[in-house]
């Protein structure tokens, strides 16, 4: 530190400042909402941090100083035990006869309050959806808008809630449906369905997960005008309903006798709680098939994954997908899978 210029010596601080709350953060993923709810918090923020910290150890890398070793140390320690943020190796790609294509949307009700200023947005979504052609197909904030058809899926099952404007999660398949229903969560709009789905000889359990949102408008003007004590209560508070709203799936997901699938919207970073519970020994279909940052939600600061598609060990990860088709705020993810 002695042969550090004061300008290097205040950077080397805020590194310092960084790291810390970047190690801190690895906790986070086994720390109950319920008891360090506005500790919790900080999930949303690890992708910032570690990129933070690789500008500072890139910064004294170039520098040819020894204080790179503070950074690296800690992404380090984040790297072996919960893998990169960014994948640089390219996506699977198998061919396989046995192959399907399993898509997980949130369609923001296909845009019903003009929130994109375009016109036929709801439109481009279905025919998004058509080209890419999944056999099975998760939608989060469905609404059946009176110009969506998406009837080129043989079976649906929708669970929708609301008065005036109906809206929830629906399931759509080119595979016959056996058994379908509702995990209800209590005092929101959001939930969980479920349908079994018939491929060839196996029955297949698809789950749609759409945890409590956390109703943050990210533009830049709106986030400066939040009270940011009261956004962080709010945001605890909603950390504390996804954990009740995982434990409530959990004990149905834990008397499912069939292979699995899981889709959904949890709301939340893979770096949280609710992202470790859910996931269990389960496989993530963007860690063991994408590249990239994955992103799936449209956030201007840096990029954020809190949409996922899980699954068991009986089926092959084949390839992953994250779109950049803005329809939404959220992107269209898809992988593409085959049962060993």
């Amino acid at each position: 530190m002695k042969k550090l210029s004061f300008i290097n010596k205040i950077i080397y601080f805020i590194n310092a400042v960084f790291a810390i709350l970047l190690l801190l953060s690895y906790l986070l993923p086994f720390a109950s909402p319920k008891t360090f709810s506005v500790l919790s918090v900080l999930s949303l923020g690890v992708a910032f941090l570690i990129l933070c910290n690789a500008l500072f150890f890139l910064y004294w890398l170039i520098k040819l100083k020894k204080q790179f070793i503070l950074s690296f140390v800690v992404l380090l320690i984040g790297y072996i035990f919960f893998g990169s943020l960014y994948k640089f190796s390219s996506s699977k790609h198998i061919e396989n006869p046995n192959n399907f294509k399993v898509m997980n949307y949130n369609v923001r009700l296909f845009n019903l309050y003009n929130w994109i200023p375009e016109d036929s947005v709801e439109t481009n979504i279905v025919d998004f959806i058509r080209t890419e052609s999944p056999e099975i197909l998760s939608v989060q904030e469905y609404h059946p808008h009176k110009n969506i058809d998406l009837s080129f899926f043989k079976y649906k099952f929708e669970k929708l809630s609301g008065k005036k404007t109906k809206y929830g999660q629906a399931i759509f398949s080119q595979y016959p449906i056996i058994n379908s229903g509702s995990i209800e969560f209590p005092e929101t709009a959001n939930n969980a369905i479920f349908a079994d789905v018939v491929k060839g000889m196996d029955t297949i359990r698809i789950y749609n997960i759409h945890l409590e949102s956390l109703r943050i408008n990210t533009k830049a003007e709106s986030l400066k005008k939040e009270n940011s004590e009261r956004l962080f209560n709010r945001v605890g508070t909603t950390f504390k309903m996804q954990q009740f709203q995982a434990e409530l799936f959990l004990m149905h997901k834990k008397q499912c006798p069939y292979k699995m699938i899981i889709c959904g919207d949890f709301n939340n970073t893979a770096f949280s709680y609710v992202y470790r519970k859910i996931k269990g020994n389960l496989n993530d279909a963007f860690i063991e098939g994408g590249n990239g940052f994955g992103r799936t939600y449209d956030f201007k600061f840096f990029p954020i994954r809190i949409d996922f598609i899980l699954t068991d060990d009986a089926f092959l990860i084949n390839r992953f997908k994250a779109y950049n088709a803005h329809y939404s705020d959220h992107y269209p993810i898809m992988t593409t899978l085959s049962l060993e």
